[in-house]
């Protein structure tokens, strides 16, 4: 392990287990349709496919996004001002963060949190020679957990960045608990930007989640591999397929993993059975209109202000602004 990295798990805000990962694993497959958190995809190998997915041509959210960050980052990042400190939930490899951090005048610092300590490590080595003299402050922790940022950040304003729509992970009632617990972390004034997948074409939503060179499969398999790397599962993962559906009624993507064959698996002793064609359902990936998210975000006590798209309207980022009166208190 590398100094950084140890120093990052030195400022872990509240420390997530490998029996968190086996209690939601065993707890998922116990469920009479079963499931995996999608949370948990993110290991050193699942956080390096999903960079591979992000380059892939099918998988247009990345690309897009980030064209719109470079378009308009000036006027993303102009109304938090002078010593304004960044805080990424769920930053992984903070290369779209690169973006807005360029764009901001004179942060104070930045301060990315996320599951992975090799992600954190990798990105806090690259920025600090992008951005010398940048306080940078990585917390290994999801974006979930009741955190409290830095001591030394609080005093200043925030601007809140949750960008890849990770927030479509969730459907609307937990993303609109999600965007209260950024609230409640970042604290007023704030401004949070949230990247928004927009709904489109069923047949190109899917071919994005079920790429023609299986990068996405791997990635969806990949969970079934750290089950039996971390907690000693004998997964016969070449007996499970990936799957990538559309569903109309909830306007969202699905992912699951797909039994070939009847057969069993053992986890931590426990032995869980699956019929042919029986499913993990692993991840929901929800696409809304604009009106939808924003609707959202008032729910949630966030005010809607910018909102920048790409010519196509393929995906969207939204300003939202955290008004004084509805403050949280603390964390």
């Amino acid at each position: 392990m590398t100094p950084r990295a140890q120093t990052i798990q030195a400022v872990r805000s509240e420390p997530s287990s490998l029996d968190e990962f086996a209690q939601a694993v065993l707890k998922g497959l116990s469920a009479p349709r079963k499931r995996l958190p999608c949370q948990y995809f993110y290991d050193a190998v699942g956080s390096m496919l999903f960079e591979e997915i992000t380059r892939l041509e099918e998988y247009y959210p990345t690309r897009t996004e980030t064209a719109i960050l470079h378009a308009h980052a000036p006027s993303i990042a102009g109304p938090s001002g002078r010593d304004a400190v960044l805080v990424e939930f769920g930053s992984g490899s903070s290369r779209k963060t690169e973006l807005v951090l360029a764009a901001l005048a004179a942060p104070r610092a930045y301060v990315p949190i996320d599951v992975s300590v090799s992600a954190l490590s990798d990105a806090w080595a690259r920025l600090e020679l992008r951005f010398p003299g940048l306080d940078i402050i990585p917390v290994n922790a999801s974006f979930w957990e009741a955190l409290r940022l830095p001591a030394r950040v609080l005093a200043h304003g925030k601007l809140g960045f949750f960008p890849g729509s990770t927030i479509g992970n969730f459907d609307p009632p937990d993303a609109g608990r999600l965007l209260m617990h950024f609230a409640r972390v970042l604290g007023s004034p704030s401004r949070l930007i949230v990247g928004v997948d927009l709904e489109k074409d069923p047949q190109r939503l899917v071919a994005a989640y079920d790429d023609a060179k299986g990068v996405t499969a791997r990635f969806n398999l990949n969970l079934l591999e750290r089950i039996n790397r971390e907690l000693g599962g004998d997964f016969d993962v070449a007996r499970f397929a990936h799957r990538a559906i559309y569903d109309q009624e909830f306007k969202r993507i699905e992912m699951h993993l797909v039994s070939r064959a009847r057969q069993t698996a053992q986890v931590l002793g426990r032995s869980f059975s699956f019929a042919e064609g029986e499913t993990i359902h692993t991840e929901n990936s929800y696409k809304y209109s604009v009106e939808q998210f924003r609707a959202v975000a008032r729910g949630a006590g966030w005010q809607p202000a910018g909102l920048w798209m790409d010519a196509n309207r393929d995906f969207s980022v939204h300003e939202l602004v955290l008004p004084q009166a509805r403050a949280a208190d603390g964390v």
